[in-house]
């Protein structure tokens, strides 16, 4: 049951990027700042996937690249990293409110509290995990990516492939072991299945990847990158 909703919710999360393509670059820069504030949330909770234990946000994580890369390629360098500043201010509002929420004294009738307090206690350390790997990840996917689309006559897909293969081993090891050592019961795991999963993702994605220029059709105004 996990592995089918795992590619399903792969699937909408895909869709979801490339209709807010379609949308522009704002609704771009906004589904990535969503993605990586689900990423946090989402990331405490163990499945069982093909009898290894991962989390459930990788898919959060190929998201918000491959979204990235979309900005990259439509709008330039300066809007990717606008992407990147946008997302950073997300996490950081978003963990002080958890934190604010938890202040709250609930009521003798509320029966929610319990759940809050474990959910989102380990957020602050989720969060300056997730702010440290995602400020080198994404800024090493940005010059990468530039420098391939500079030096390199490979096409998008490639190009997004390369990146998200080499971001991605990255990331999985930084966040492993800043935000989730003695949170998960084997980290392991979590490190080793979780790019073997990603990996399995880019080759899945590589189809649609190829054909998202023949989706969307790239305009004029869109075409602006100029530099790295």
């Amino acid at each position: 049951m996990n592995e089918i909703l795992f590619f399903s919710h792969l699937f909408i999360v895909m869709l979801f990027v490339l209709i807010s393509l379609k949308l522009g670059k704002e609704a771009v820069i906004a589904s990535i700042a969503i993605q990586a504030i689900l990423a946090n949330l989402f990331v405490i909770k163990q499945i069982s996937w093909f009898g290894f234990e991962i989390t459930c946000s990788d898919v959060f994580a190929i998201g918000s690249i491959f979204s990235l890369n979309l900005l990259r390629e439509y709008f330039g360098l300066e809007i990717a990293k606008k992407a990147i500043w946008v997302s950073f201010f997300a996490m950081i509002f978003f963990t002080v409110m958890s934190q604010i929420h938890l202040f709250y004294l609930p009521s003798a009738f509320d029966t929610t509290h319990s759940a809050f307090l474990q959910i989102l206690t380990p957020t602050p350390r989720l969060l300056l995990a997730s702010l440290a790997t995602f400020m080198i990840v994404q800024q090493l996917d940005i010059k990468l990516f530039g420098f391939l689309k500079k030096n390199l006559s490979v096409s998008f897909w490639m190009r997004n492939a390369i990146c998200v293969t080499i971001t991605q081993l990255l990331d999985t090891i930084l966040f492993s072991f800043l935000g989730l050592f003695s949170l998960v019961t084997c980290l392991t795991d979590i490190i080793l299945v979780s790019y073997f999963v990603k990996i399995v993702i880019i080759a899945l994605l590589a189809p649609l990847t190829a054909c998202v220029k023949w989706l969307i059709p790239q305009t004029p105004r869109d075409s602006h990158d100029i530099s790295l």
